[in-house]
């Protein structure tokens, strides 16, 4: 079975070779994709035969005396490249302060409020039953005026029952 593997494999690899060839004799991209089209292989299995793929890498660059071609790496798209980055790096450096700041308030309402000096949890539960208590306490009031009233007007009769009573007799 690995025998089976390993002939699989060397078919591959020179098939590979004859790409690289042809692309060197015809004047066509050299690149992994490429190859590998050409091939009839993954791309992946350049990558994995690093041999194959600097001997890709060789033939591209004795083919570019010329003008560059598609996928070779230039001074401008390294430029390119670094300006993305750059650029992707201060939209990151951005969204990292942002979090930071969210973070910063959420902990500092958090120790505001474990401290005590921030409003308890349950502040509005805390305002109903305060209103329900003050609504009480007038009720209690009220009904204490009445009683006293009350017993106001009994001691008055009591008075006049007791001073027509020594009138009397």
């Amino acid at each position: 079975m690995s025998d089976g593997r390993e002939a699989g494999t060397e078919r591959r690899r020179t098939r590979v070779q004859e790409a690289i060839t042809t692309a060197t004799r015809d004047g066509t991209p050299l690149t992994a994709s490429a190859i590998a089209r050409a091939a009839g292989v993954d791309r992946t299995f350049l990558y994995r035969h690093r041999d194959l793929l600097e001997r890709l890498h060789a033939a591209g660059i004795r083919s570019a005396g010329e003008m560059p071609e598609r996928g070779t790496v230039t001074r401008t798209s390294l430029e390119a490249d670094l300006a993305n980055a750059n650029a992707r790096a201060a939209r990151l450096s951005a969204r990292v302060q942002q979090l930071e700041n969210r973070l910063s308030r959420h902990l500092g309402n958090q120790a505001w409020q474990e401290s005590g000096l921030g409003s308890p949890a349950g502040t509005e539960e805390l305002r109903q039953t305060i209103i329900q208590l003050e609504q009480r306490n007038i009720e209690l009031a009220q009904a204490l005026e009445e009683r006293q009233a009350e017993l106001d007007a009994a001691r008055a009769a009591n008075r006049d029952l007791t001073r027509l009573l020594n009138q009397r007799g």
